[in-house]
């Protein structure tokens, strides 16, 4: 928190008359500005909130309720002697009423002749544009390891059990992105249950997260029992992945390797790219989070931005975790013109923190195809790697053929040869609906699965490379540029 709090420190120190703090942690906020009155002294610190009115100020008490701009006349008519930070709770709501804009805009003025300042709060509040030049912006993190770790050790000592080192490190990292007034839930309910903080407390850190999740308008927390060995072929992708899972480890850490950022899996339908995001979770024992990018512009203008800011928030309370972000070409393949530059300002965003996360969040991004995809996205360096998930070849249409008949018929036995040679040019997805179609003769008739089923079935299949196979052509030879990997190391 230092570097924050210098920079507060700062903006106080050279007269900033507007500041606006990003944060849903008010309590916590409130806590800082106390403690940075005291280095700032005689700084003093007032609260206001519509419904109690003035705070913190001896014979004031109660100044201004359910009056916002009481408290606004009150502040421009305080002397400078007496130098004072206004804190005004959920002051945002009141921003559209002419008389408060105008009241804003000429305090952004005449305060920088005193030493008052006027913070704001709010997570979501996107300022309106003539507040631009009048408001600074600065953004509250989540409490660091050390805040989270004094946080735990007081409460653990209060409660008169103290917790050991291991113990202590353990709930330390499992709470690293959740809230301070998060921490103190799960706390108070070990307390309730056990009388103690434990490791036992991991399961409710963890619940606690997938809850606030389940709150956020654009992110779902998927269950998924999908593993590698459910994918046919992709062994150059899966080599790749075994290899960036180990670099999530603390021998990583030391040997200098930073944390991977992801990866960026393009293909046809049915190529296994959905498949493939479930399983690096599954196989990784990591929580995984699906973007619903079509939700994430949905609502006003400016909302976007403020969803966006929460997207990265949640995927960071849950590291160690996967974001799957999927059909991103879908999301951010528009016209930027028609939306007013908000779906380039997203991306832009969400780049810079990919680039600059500090937090073993680990996206996965999925995409048909690169035609509409933004430049910004295909650079290398946006993602660890760029991989093409083509249609598989016979080696893998034999694996994939066999594996979905053993998930459904695990004791059957049946030639298949001839059916690899009848479906080529199908995608994985296409050849698990022809064992299927195949199973619905089958079952029909009352008998068990035959090899003329299938390749019965595969002659009713029009595959995506006859209908589409303009589009794949050119992915192909994109990719084979050196724009992409091949994610299989066998040829078509």
């Amino acid at each position: 928190m230092q570097k924050w709090n210098d920079q507060f420190d700062l903006l106080i120190k050279s007269r900033t008359p507007l500041i606006l703090i990003r944060s849903r942690e008010e309590e916590r906020l409130e806590s800082l500005i106390k403690e940075a009155t005291k280095r700032l002294a005689p700084l003093r610190l007032a609260t206001w909130d519509y419904v109690e009115g003035l705070k913190g100020i001896l014979n004031s008490e109660g100044l201004g309720a359910r009056q916002p701009m009481a408290i606004l006349q009150w502040l421009q008519k305080l002397q400078s002697t007496s130098p004072t930070i206004l804190l005004a709770k959920d002051f945002h709501r009141f921003s559209e009423d002419p008389g408060i804009a105008r009241m804003l805009k000429n305090l952004s003025t005449e305060l920088r002749k005193t030493s008052h300042s006027i913070i704001l709060c709010s997570w979501d509040w996107s300022p309106p544009s003539d507040l631009d030049d009048s408001l600074t912006i600065l953004d509250l993190p989540l409490p660091k390891e050390e805040e989270l770790k004094t946080l735990l050790s007081n409460i653990a000592n209060a409660s008169g059990a103290s917790l050991d080192q291991e113990s202590l490190e353990e709930l330390t990292h499992a709470c690293s992105g959740l809230s301070e007034i998060r921490v103190r839930q799960v706390a108070a309910r070990a307390l309730a249950q056990r009388g103690k903080l434990s490791k036992e407390d991991l399961t409710e850190v963890l619940e606690e997260k997938r809850q606030a999740v389940a709150r956020s308008e654009v992110l779902e927390y998927f269950e998924t029992q999908a593993s590698p060995s459910d994918i046919g072929g992709l062994d150059a992708l899966k080599a790749w992945l075994d290899q960036r899972h180990s670099a999530f480890s603390d021998e990583a850490r030391k040997f200098g390797l930073p944390l991977p950022r992801g990866v960026l899996l393009i293909g046809p339908q049915g190529t296994g790219k959905s498949l493939t995001a479930k399983a690096i979770a599954h196989s990784w024992s990591m929580p995984l989070l699906r973007l619903d990018v079509g939700r994430l512009f949905a609502g006003l203008v400016g909302a976007s931005e403020a969803k966006t800011r929460e997207t990265i928030r949640y995927a960071e309370s849950m590291s160690p975790c996967v974001l799957w972000i999927d059909e991103i070409d879908k999301g951010f393949g528009g016209d930027a013109r028609s939306d007013g530059g908000t779906s380039q300002r997203v991306l832009a965003n969400l780049l810079t923190w990919m680039a600059e996360k500090k937090s073993a969040v680990f996206v996965v991004a999925t995409a048909n195809g690169i035609e509409r995809m933004p430049g910004e996205l295909l650079r290398k360096g946006r993602f660890d790697e760029i991989f093409l998930l083509d249609l598989p070849s016979p080696q893998e249409r034999f694996k994939i053929l066999e594996l979905h008949i053993k998930q459904r018929r695990p004791n059957l036995n049946i030639p298949i040869e001839i059916v690899v040679d009848r479906t080529q040019g199908f995608s994985g997805a296409e050849l698990e609906q022809t064992v299927i179609e195949a199973m619905h003769y089958a079952f029909s008739e009352r008998r068990d699965l035959l090899e003329t089923d299938l390749i019965l079935a595969a002659t009713q299949l029009i595959p995506l490379s006859k209908t589409a196979k303009e589009q794949l052509d050119f992915l192909k030879d994109w990719a084979s540029s050196g724009r992409a990997r091949p994610a299989s190391l066998m040829l078509n």
